[in-house]
């Protein structure tokens, strides 16, 4: 996946989560708690999606990593640039 793809793999997966959220002003590097009402449940599956989709494990240490959809891509990047986009999943 590309960082584009990987944009788009986080808001489908938040738009699954939060179907009424508006995602398509998302700032990249503004907190997503801060632009749209998740919480921490929200939070919690999301992680649990990126595991079910993509087999990434994110340790709770680094949740912190994924406040911001810039810091999702620079986490994820790593663990899914060899993978294929799955949306709507």
């Amino acid at each position: 996946m590309t960082r584009e793809e990987i944009v788009e793999a986080i808001k489908d997966i938040i738009a699954t989560i939060a179907p009424d959220e508006d995602l398509s002003n998302l700032k990249h590097d503004v907190r997503l708690r801060d632009q749209i009402a998740l919480d921490s449940m929200d939070f919690l599956d999301i992680v649990m999606e990126l595991r079910k989709r993509y087999g990434v494990q994110v340790p709770e240490e680094d949740y912190k990593e994924l406040a911001t959809m810039d810091g999702c891509v620079n986490y994820l990047y790593p663990q899914l640039s060899t993978k294929q986009l799955k949306v709507g999943v």
